[in-house]
């Protein structure tokens, strides 16, 4: 019913367009009828001259119907298209961009005013600074709003904390990322989807607020979207793993609508986020690792850290162990440790599927990892 009504709004407002235009052009059509009609007298011309604009004025009407519908098409599509994008503005960002529309329009046009005394271009000086001065103040205020509205909110917070103080109240600090910035984590998609962070953060060593942008969550539905089965698999069980520890309450887990439309990457907006908001970064991916140190930002890799935590063994020190299978070399074995640490049993082979004890006799640190090497004493272990 809206549809329909529309399309006849629209009718009515190109027939009285075209009204309009019929009366604009009744100077030059005039010549023309008083050719033909004034030889009929006075009452004829008048009537001809009236015919002439209501039939423009019905073929505006006709004309307009017809196209109103294209016009409504075009206008739905620019309309969804304009909510998709809105959508995807955190509403900080939204509220702080409109507010700095305003402002730039108010500018441009106070400044506007000193220049529309000059001729020829002096109204099209105002236009073009209200598209400066309204773009700039969207953008700065988009960036820099949320930013300044949460140090003002800190600052208010801190400067009510010592009035509180001061009549003898106590009060508890908030759990916000915002005013934890020194303990706060930021949490990289590899992270997520790794899982050993629901563990690490059950045993009670983490502590502080883990961080997780929104545009983190919009990759991790990405990858369960995804058609390979594979990856599909890993979105959802990353999803599945922050579900989990926020139903536990583990640790406190927030969820930030801070983005950055001039970046693609992912990996980007993570470094720019955590060096804009002193955040430590918490990541397992090593290109990441890498570039995040050289940009000077905190990074804890949850790999370093299994590395750190693997028992400590020393040249020449027994331990048992189950030889798993074959090795590479002639007579070698492979075993492992609890923590997954690969050992290379010389002499190994014949015990594969057994316990032996095995003296430690070399560790090979890499990046990937501990390698050792042993070699059998020489009993085996029904």
């Amino acid at each position: 019913m809206i549809y329909g009504i529309l399309r006849y709004v629209i009718a009515i407002l190109i027939g009285t367009a075209a009204y309009v235009g019929m009366d604009n052009l009744a100077p030059i059509i005039d010549p023309y009828l008083v050719t033909h009609f004034a030889s009929f007298g006075d009452m004829s011309l008048t009537v001809a001259r009236i015919a002439v604009v209501v039939v423009g004025t019905i073929l505006g009407i006709i004309i307009g119907y017809f196209v109103s519908s294209f016009i409504l098409k075009q206008g739905l599509v620019i309309a969804r298209r304009l909510e998709r994008v809105l959508t995807h503005i955190p509403n900080q960002e939204l509220i702080a961009g409109t507010i700095g529309l305003l402002f730039g329009l108010i500018i441009a046009n106070l400044i506007g005013v000193a220049f529309n005394q000059v001729p020829i271009i002096g109204p099209y000086i105002s236009i073009i600074l209200s598209a400066i001065f309204g773009y700039s103040g969207v953008r700065l205020m988009a960036r820099k709003g949320p930013e300044m509205y949460l140090n003002y909110m800190r600052q208010w917070k801190r400067g009510e904390l010592s009035t509180k103080k001061s009549k003898g109240f106590k009060v508890f600090g908030s759990n916000k990322a915002s005013d934890n910035n020194g303990s706060s984590k930021l949490l990289d998609t590899s992270v997520i989807i790794d899982g050993r962070i629901k563990d690490l953060c059950a045993t009670g060593f983490i502590e502080g607020p883990l961080v997780v942008p929104l545009f983190v969550l919009n990759e991790l539905q990405i990858i369960s979207d995804s058609a390979d089965a594979m990856k599909r698999n890993r979105g959802r069980r990353g999803l599945d793993i922050l579900k989990e520890m926020q139903d536990a309450k583990m640790v406190t887990i927030e969820i930030v609508e801070d983005d950055y439309d001039d970046l693609q990457e992912v990996d980007s907006k993570l470094m720019r986020l955590a060096l804009e908001k002193q955040w430590k970064l918490m990541t397992n991916d090593f290109n990441l690792n890498k570039v995040a140190r050289v940009q000077g930002i905190k990074v804890l890799n949850l790999n370093e850290l299994a590395n750190v935590l693997k028992p400590v063994l020393i040249a020449g020190e027994w331990i048992r162990v189950q030889v798993m299978k074959e090795g590479k070399e002639v007579q070698q074995g492979v075993a492992y440790l609890d923590d997954g640490t690969m050992i290379v049993v010389e002499d190994g082979r014949p015990y594969v599927g057994q316990e032996v004890e095995v003296m430690v006799t070399s560790i090979l640190q890499t990046s990937a990892g501990r390698m050792i090497f042993a070699r059998v004493d020489g009993g085996k272990h029904e």
